[in-house]
């Protein structure tokens, strides 16, 4: 073997995994040179965030933000797939010229493929840019697998082994990048993401420290709002808000990875959405409206989650998974569990005690009590239900009506507008303390 990246395993026979093999390219490498889409300013982040209330969170910009879009080489969810992922790069510039720590960042569910977080205008990249950018925090963002730029043919949601070689992919790639955009790295990583990026982030850490421990040093993670506990989910009888959305996304990208999660695509789903469902998500022009709107997928006013799930899904195969065992859907359940695992650095969990799509009692409180049950002490879990209470809730509290217009507008925002800065907040300041 004649050229490897001299941070990886370096064993012959890991090589061709760790890194991505001889030839071709190597995992992390820049496809694209990096593109500079942007520089927004402090006064234009500090406009910003007055206007949308955010600054109150966030507190005012120190640093102009460099938008840098990626394109790097990673590799697929089956061994010896080589293929690539786009993502931004957000570079603190302006007074912001010392030593910058890395925040690896992973997004939330993402129904819309050709979404890039290489977009100033973005709302997500601009959550970044404010809570860690204009702090003085580099940040790297992935847009996953067949998001984007990435060739690969479809994206394997919550599968965490390609997510975790998207993210430690992305961190390599940053490096790559750094001294061509203006970028000042410290060398210290913080792993964060929200939603299925708290489960992406999570097992990014895991495996930084499990595999890679020479080469990333990894001071910290906040994993906010993320469903660790899969196989748990399936077992709950009541459906999560979105159900109609995420547990399709799911199944069949765990039927793509492991082929043994059903036999026939007509046992596990109904008509018509049987007919169309594999090749649903993520979509090139539908986004959670349209897909409702055209029909693709069901719900709207009056939709319970129960009846969303129960529209789509065959009865006989959500029984079967919930009963556990060897049920082919609740073994690539616990294969995709987070559970099990000994952070060597700081670790945050975040979640708001009111989220109707990933309930903290599900995966938060199960992932602390699993840490907590091997005495580890690194380990803090924050509840911010009080805060969005206080914020969003009218007179300063949830709503309980369930048949109330304010009901419905509180728990439909809750998980994606509500709960995220908040969630942010909490781990820059664990961020804070270590970089």
């Amino acid at each position: 073997m004649t050229y490897f990246r001299l941070t990886c395993v370096a064993t012959a026979a890991v090589l061709l995994v760790a890194c991505g093999g001889s030839d071709g390219p190597q995992r992390g490498d820049l496809v694209d040179a990096p593109a500079t889409l942007a520089t927004l300013t402090a006064a234009q982040i500090d406009a910003a965030t007055a206007g949308s209330g955010l600054q109150a969170i966030s507190g005012k910009a120190k640093c102009d933000v460099k938008v840098v879009g990626l394109n790097y080489s990673t590799v697929g969810a089956r061994a010896g797939e080589q293929t690539n992922s786009s993502g931004v790069m957000l570079v603190p510039a302006g007074s912001c010229t010392g030593a910058a720590a890395l925040v690896a960042y992973a997004k939330g569910t993402d129904v819309q493929k050709n979404r890039t977080l290489a977009n100033p205008q973005d709302s997500e990249t601009f959550l970044l840019a404010a809570m860690y950018a204009a702090q003085g925090y580099a940040v790297v963002a992935t847009d996953y697998l067949g998001f984007a730029k990435s060739t690969y043919s479809y994206h394997p949601y919550l599968h965490a082994d390609s997510e975790a070689t998207t993210v430690l992919d992305s961190v390599r790639a940053a490096r790559a990048a750094a001294s061509s955009v203006g970028a000042n790295l410290s060398g210290k990583v913080m792993f964060t993401g929200y939603s299925q990026g708290g489960h992406a982030s999570m097992a990014a850490q895991r495996a930084a420290e499990r595999d890679y421990g020479t080469e990333f040093n990894v001071v910290a993670g906040a994993h906010l709002a993320g469903p660790y506990n899969l196989s748990g989910s399936l077992r709950v009888p009541d459906a999560i808000a979105g159900v109609q959305f995420f547990v399709p996304y799911l199944v069949t990208s765990w039927q793509k990875v492991y082929g043994t999660v059903y036999t026939d695509v007509k046992t596990a789903f109904k008509t018509p959405y049987s007919d169309y469902i594999e090749s649903l998500l993520p979509n090139p022009t539908l986004n959670y409206t349209t897909l409702v709107t055209t029909g693709k997928l069901p719900g709207g006013p009056g939709v319970t989650p129960n009846q969303a799930r129960d529209l789509v899904f065959q009865p006989e195969f959500l029984a079967a998974a919930q009963a556990g065992g060897s049920n082919p859907l609740f073994v690539a359940a616990q294969k995709n569990d987070l559970l099990g695992w000994n952070p060597k650095a700081r670790v945050l969990l975040c979640g708001g005690a009111g989220d109707p799509t990933v309930p903290p009692a599900i995966h938060q409180r199960a992932m602390k009590a699993d840490f907590d049950s091997r005495g580890l002490s690194n380990v803090a879990s924050v509840d911010v239900d009080a805060l969005v209470q206080a914020t969003y809730g009218p007179g300063g509290k949830a709503p309980t009506d369930p048949a109330s217009a304010a009901f419905a507008t509180y728990y439909g925002n809750y998980h994606g507008t509500y709960e995220p800065p908040f969630c942010h907040a909490q781990a820059r300041a664990v961020f804070d303390a270590v970089k």
